[in-house]
């Protein structure tokens, strides 16, 4: 596949990856070579990883405990720590091995260790390719309220090798597939409808469809890096979605989601919200209900769950001046963002998800 020119770095796929890194990974360059790992891509991808690295620098792995729960200023504490005392410089770089939570967090404790050193994001998860490796956005969680503490640094590069998609159970693929679907939703109606057939799709086309959704992604960040703007269509199923999200992951007596299993959901309410804003027809909306609700199973919420999470918009990055901002469809293909939404239409979304 061709490789994707990003604001200011370069997305490589599956057979040029390791070409690319055993060219630049040199001892005039980088003086110590970090793998950054957590406890599932540790065992399941990094054995194949370090296989196929040739390189005479100094490789030190650190890995912490695999799961969102774990993408906080602590665990950076920790890492920043590690790479302290195992003698990491300005000239070291760091290879975020790993899906999200790792990509995430891997590029904020190498853009703000020594005021900087470079990393490259290696995606091991579908979600992570398609989107959290993307785009230079880095961040932790604060407490349960997602993505709080962060920074935009742009990676060196991202590698992309899809092989690594065979470790991954089914609701993590499924999760994955909820940010391509977006793609389609906020950019491209002939993308969205690709997906109308999932029992079709073979593995070529899956790989296509993963290098078109990071096209997608990279056109929306090339106009916008630092979302002043038309980045913030990339949000869409993500305000509501974020807050589900944290809501479930803070109460121990409910079942947290994955974050593509979360923002689903949050595709259906806010497309409920396009439709109720004149800005989608229904039959649009329905389509796009059936075919999330036919992958994603449905989730329960009573009326003090929705109290809550209504009440979690308000750390939603995207307000101003206290008021919650949502990017909502405008047609399939196309999405209009800064939209102010009351409460009542947000607990009749809902209402109308339960149906």
């Amino acid at each position: 596949m061709q490789t994707i020119n990003a604001n200011g770095y370069s997305v490589y796929f599956n057979e040029t990856i390791y070409s690319y890194l055993n060219e630049i990974l040199l001892p005039k360059e980088y003086s110590k070579i970090f793998v950054l790992v957590d406890s599932k891509t540790s065992e399941h991808c990094l054995p194949n990883f370090l296989a196929n690295l040739a390189t005479e620098i100094e490789i030190e792995i650190i890995e912490f405990e695999a799961g969102e729960q774990y993408k906080n200023i602590e665990t950076c504490f920790e890492i920043w720590s590690a790479l302290t005392e195992l003698g990491a410089d300005r000239k070291s770089i760091i290879l975020n091995l790993g899906g999200g939570v790792v990509t995430d967090l891997g590029g904020f404790i190498a853009s703000t260790f020594k005021r900087g050193i470079e990393y490259i994001n290696v995606p091991t998860t579908l979600l992570a390719m398609v989107d959290a490796s993307i785009g230079g956005k880095n961040g932790v969680d604060l407490g349960n309220l997602k993505n709080q503490i962060g920074t935009i640094t742009t990676p060196k590069a991202v590698l992309i090798d899809t092989n690594f998609l065979t470790t991954l159970p089914q609701n993590e693929m499924r999760s994955g597939l909820a940010e391509m679907l977006k793609h389609g939703l906020i950019q491209d109606k002939a993308y969205w409808d690709k997906f109308k057939n999932l029992n079709n799709l073979s593995t070529d086309d899956l790989d296509k469809l993963i290098h078109q959704s990071i096209e997608i992604k990279n056109n929306i960040v090339l106009q916008d890096p630092t979302e002043n703007g038309i980045r913030k269509a990339l949000n869409f199923g993500h305000t509501l979605g974020h807050a589900i999200e944290s809501y479930l992951l803070e109460n121990e007596d409910k079942n947290p989601l994955l974050h593509g299993e979360a923002i689903a959901i949050g595709m259906i309410l806010e497309s409920y919200l396009s439709l109720q804003k004149n800005l989608i027809s229904n039959d649009e909306y329905q389509e796009i209900k059936y075919i999330i609700s036919d992958i994603f199973e449905q989730v329960s919420f009573t009326r003090e769950d929705i109290e809550k999470i209504i009440a979690l918009l308000i750390h939603d990055k995207k307000n101003e001046f206290g008021k919650v901002q949502f990017a909502l469809l405008d047609k399939i293909g196309n999405v209009k963002i800064n939209q102010f939404i009351d409460n009542e239409l947000i607990f009749s979304a809902f209402e109308d998800y339960k149906n």
